[in-house]
């Protein structure tokens, strides 16, 4: 049962914290984003979020926090933060840094990306990662032409293509998370219109999800099998008012322990008109 819970708090953290982000567009109107987010487990409520941001036509900034809460919370605590800022290009998203922490039952994780040029130039992880002979090893080739798991969360569509259609699902996208590099894959499947509230509703596009491990992955291990193998993940992204950008209204994953879904409850977006705001408490 122990492994079971554990599954569930990583579950909760991991996409209340590192899914969570908003990433401006190159070259377009500056535009900010706040939404709520809850993340179900099998049906059952585990988690919440909150981010905002802002973009500029020359760069943005960050900021999230989610929490557990529901029946999880009865038999397990956990929290966690994510910061990021970078500047845009015309060719879309350049990460400079990724910041992620979260605290369950007592322990603390943290990681800290500093990216120049799409390179990771210093990686901070804590606590360490363990040397296994299994682990495939992190290599500085690894580190080059990759985004943060924040920025691979959402969707740059360049050019005048429409954002709501197949374009923006069009893409693999290389993730370094400080511990592993990665592949995710996006394949189109269809357009479905979604509603957040009474205040919200647009038509999203529905994208498959593939992951492919790189480096920093154990192949052993049935986790790692298991989502390699894995047909039932899918994104469900929405554009952000101003830019060329998509965000995730929805995410859903098949796990080991039942169907996870992270989607937002309300969700806002705009033109800018000022700071970014902080996150309120999820």
């Amino acid at each position: 049962m122990r492994p079971h819970l554990a599954s569930l708090r990583l579950a909760a953290l991991s996409l209340a914290g590192a899914l969570l982000a908003f990433l401006p567009a190159g070259a377009q109107a500056d535009g900010r984003f706040t939404a709520r987010y809850t993340l179900t487990v099998g049906g059952v409520s585990v988690a919440r979020a909150v981010v905002a941001g802002r973009a500029t036509a020359t760069s943005y900034e960050l900021a999230g926090t989610g929490r557990v809460t529901g029946v999880l919370r009865v038999i397990s605590s956990g929290k966690g933060d994510v910061a990021a800022r970078g500047a845009i290009g015309p060719n879309g998203l350049n990460p400079q840094v990724f910041a992620f922490s979260a605290t369950a039952d007592g322990k603390d994780e943290a990681v800290r990306v500093a990216v120049a040029n799409g390179t990771a130039k210093e990686v901070d992880v804590e606590p360490p990662i363990k040397p296994l002979p299994d682990r495939i090893e992190v290599t500085p080739a690894h580190l080059t032409s990759i985004i943060d798991p924040m920025s691979g969360a959402f969707v740059y569509v360049p050019g005048s293509a429409e954002m709501i259609s197949a374009a923006a699902c069009d893409r693999t996208i290389p993730v370094f998370d400080g511990r592993q590099r990665y592949d995710i894959r996006l394949s189109y499947l269809r357009t479905e219109p979604v509603k957040a509230g009474k205040t919200y509703a647009s038509d999203a596009v529905v994208c498959r999800v593939s992951y492919f491990p790189v480096a920093g992955h154990r192949p052993t291990r049935s986790t790692v099998k298991y989502m390699m193998e894995n047909k039932e993940m899918y994104v469900w992204l929405v554009p952000i008012a101003g830019t060329r950008l998509m965000a995730p209204f929805r995410i859903s994953i098949e796990t080991m322990i039942g169907t996870a879904v992270f989607e937002a409850t309300s969700f806002e977006t705009e033109p800018n008109a000022g700071a970014a705001p902080a996150p309120a408490k999820p």
